[in-house]
């Protein structure tokens, strides 16, 4: 079900006031200038939500926004949000730099620091929303990848303009049951190009590391499920001192904690997405998943993606594009 916030059948001294709630309500609390030369203002943002990941469509005229630290204060949102161009221009800046867009480029902003979006022209842009905590776990130094563009003529870049585009097109026929993997498959390929940044750049680790790297994770995703698994246990199993098992993860976005944790509220969100699992409770499928405490799984749940179980259940499996 898609939700849509449109000025065209307002007054036009109410269309400015309308596109701040909009703009508000859809993405993160923000400042609005409509046209400085005294030209009529008017904009239309179609929301559709995929599991965690919000997909807007923007069509409007001139206009800055703002999000300022005033903002940022007295605010408790954490998201990255993508904006993907695909008519006129927009300029975003954010941590001393400015990307400017043209169609098929897109940009990554952080709604926890201070940006500014600037449209010096009618324009249009898909905005994909994704939750902090979910991408900072997956990509480190994302806060050096902000406000640089990714070209849409080659590359990740250019299949995420491609495949941006069919999904805003089919998003109706999607089925439930392929909601959640639809949405995955969108953030790897956003991370994908958000790769072949400068700033994303890490020094080689050596082959060794690399290997013990690939030996923790393996066998940590097969004991999730169990409650007992630790940073401990890990090294006991494969003969590494704890300093080791450590050291090795010094070079990824988390801890080894951290990552058993992220690893278990992934497995966790797939099966609330998965209608053949709509009889078992959410208490059901988290401690299937290595949790022993409701109230720790549904605070760390909310941290990572926005949301509740409840609520991610709910849009998943009440046709998969229920705007939030």
């Amino acid at each position: 079900m898609t939700k849509v916030w449109s000025t065209e059948e307002l007054k036009a001294v109410e269309r400015l006031s309308y596109w701040i709630d909009a703009v508000c309500d859809t993405y993160v609390q923000l400042d609005c200038e409509g046209p400085r030369d005294g030209r009529p203002f008017h904009g239309e943002i179609a929301v559709e939500q995929l599991a965690t990941l919000g997909l807007s469509r923007v069509t409007s005229t001139t206009q800055r926004v703002k999000r300022t630290p005033a903002k940022i204060s007295h605010a408790v949102e954490d998201f990255f949000l993508v904006s993907i161009q695909t008519a006129g221009q927009g300029t975003l800046v954010q941590d001393g730099r400015a990307a400017t867009l043209s169609p098929g480029d897109f940009t990554l902003y952080d709604s926890t620091r201070p940006y500014e979006l600037i449209f010096e022209g009618d324009f249009q842009q898909y905005v994909l929303r994704l939750p902090g905590p979910g991408l900072r776990s997956r990509l480190k130094r994302a806060e050096a990848l902000t406000a640089q563009v990714v070209s849409g003529s080659r590359g990740a870049g250019h299949l995420m303009i491609s495949m941006i585009r069919s999904l805003a097109a089919d998003i109706e026929t999607l089925e439930p049951a392929s909601v959640a993997a639809v949405a995955e498959s969108v953030e790897h390929i956003l991370i994908a190009g958000l790769c072949s940044l400068p700033g994303a750049s890490e020094p080689p680790v050596s082959g060794l590391t690399a290997f013990h790297r690939e030996q923790i994770k393996a066998y940590a995703r097969q004991r999730l499920r169990d409650p007992r698994l630790s940073a401990a246990e890990i090294a006991a199993h494969l003969r590494l001192s704890a300093s080791t098992v450590h050291r090795v993860f010094a070079g990824e976005p988390e801890t080894i904690t951290n990552w058993i944790w992220s690893q278990r509220l992934d497995s966790v969100k797939r099966d609330l997405c998965d209608p053949s699992l709509a009889a078992r409770s959410v208490s059901e499928l988290a401690f299937a998943w290595g949790f022993n405490d409701a109230a720790h799984f549904s605070r760390a749940f909310r941290a990572r993606f926005g949301c509740s179980p409840r609520e991610l259940r709910l849009n998943c499996l009440s046709g998969g594009t229920t705007a939030r």
